[in-house]
């Protein structure tokens, strides 16, 4: 931050900023680059007279930025004719909470149509792309098979393949790149938080999964998507990468962000993960916790991030990870399953753990976990060992799969 405003108080005025670094560890997945690290948008002398006399519709949000600038308004000063915008989760410009549906509009700013595509649709429609002679798909991926930004990647695919329209990837790297873990998703729980047979984490960026999709033959009909990737610069999956811009509100920390893989599952359960908080996805408690743990957090409504939080203004015991040492993760290249395993020990009304029907702020456990099986493995007593091995060959088999489709060692 350039001002002396506490971090809190900055998150609270501009909702979307720049993501904080402390008081988490940083972690060191690899030796530091001895070139610096460039991103696709960064490299615009690589794809701008790609775009000089096109009809440009781009899908991006605040993640989306040329240097500490929002790629949109970027380009649109560098001439490009961007006709067409495309919002996500959260929106256009970052400032609807998580699952909110977003409307269509007109971005006050560049005077842009922009079609939601977490709205009444999900997918570009036949009209939507008419103008458009060719898409840019520029959003930060986080490296977790629950995020939505997978889902609109493939339905964008989809769009452009059967209009005939070339998709312009501009990739980013994954800050979770350096993990391949989790169970594959069994198609049938395929929701937006779970839409391909992949494991929780990928270790891929946006460009090499959108080649997968076209290459396994994903899209309906097993038609193609005519890609073309601008590539990061530098890059090797097991390079620490430490987001500049958020990417989305409730992954607001790089802490959160690298503990996402592990905490998303506690959507699923009746433990709160501090939506409601400025730090969430770094905590995780229940009120019915308090003679478990000292430590506590309140959930409240926030405008941007979480009107309606479990356990709104209610005290939750449990775990801080706000300085939990990530490195740890870093070393075993695993989800930590630990948490969830001690959490359901501790919490003394079991049948509740994994009730979703108990607040529409629980999501399907099994929809997240990407099998029908963990919660069962969870309430048996299963040993973290023996989960693990219930993952495989799948998991392997996918670890096989993905490495056709890398574009970084």
């Amino acid at each position: 931050m350039k001002t002396a405003i506490p971090a809190l108080l900055m998150l609270m005025i501009t909702g979307w900023g720049q993501i904080q670094h402390k008081p988490q560890h940083a972690p060191e997945f690899s030796p530091k680059p001895k070139k610096a690290l460039i991103t696709g948008a960064d490299q615009t002398e690589k794809y701008l007279p790609y775009l000089s006399g096109k009809k440009i519709g781009m899908v991006v949000n605040p993640s989306s930025q040329i240097g500490d600038k929002p790629s949109v308004d970027s380009l649109k000063s560098l001439g490009v004719n961007i006709v067409k915008i495309f919002g996500p989760e959260h929106g256009f410009r970052g400032d609807a909470s998580n699952g909110a549906h977003v409307d269509d509009s007109v971005d006050p700013k560049t005077g842009i149509q922009v079609v939601s595509l977490y709205g009444k649709t999900g997918k570009p429609s036949e009209k939507d792309l008419a103008e458009v002679d060719l898409m840019v798909y520029d959003l930060q991926d986080v490296g977790a098979r629950y995020y939505t930004y997978l889902a609109t990647l493939h339905r964008v695919m989809e769009a452009c393949a059967e209009n005939d329209k070339e998709l312009l990837i501009l990739d980013r790297p994954n800050p979770n790149g350096y993990m391949v873990d989790g169970p594959v998703l069994d198609m049938k729980l395929k929701s937006g938080i779970g839409f391909h047979p992949v494991p929780i984490a990928h270790g891929m960026t946006v460009g090499e999964y959108a080649q997968m999709i076209n290459g396994e033959g994903w899209l309906a009909g097993g038609v193609k998507c005519r890609l073309k990737i601008i590539t990061v610069a530098n890059y090797k999956h097991s390079m620490p990468y430490t987001l500049p811009v958020h990417p989305s509100p409730n992954l607001n920390t790089q802490q959160s962000i690298l503990l996402y893989p592990s905490l998303c599952l506690f959507e699923g359960t009746i433990i709160s993960q501090g939506r409601g908080t400025y730090f969430p996805f770094t905590v995780l408690g229940n009120p019915d916790l308090k003679d478990k743990y000292e430590f506590s957090f309140t959930p409240a409504g926030i405008k941007g991030m979480s009107e309606t939080p479990l356990f709104e203004n209610t005290a939750c015991y449990g775990l801080d990870l706000r300085n939990y040492d990530t490195q740890k993760l870093v070393k075993k290249k695993r989800i930590n399953l630990g948490w969830l395993i001690e959490m359901y020990k501790a919490y003394p009304y079991k049948e509740r753990f994994f009730d979703f029907k108990q607040s529409k702020q629980i999501g399907n456990f099994d929809k997240l976990a990407g099998t029908m099986e963990l919660k069962e493995q969870i309430i048996a007593g299963k040993t973290e060992k023996e989960i693990r091995a219930s993952w495989e060959p799948k998991l392997s088999q996918f670890k096989k799969m993905r490495k056709q489709y890398l574009l970084y060692p």
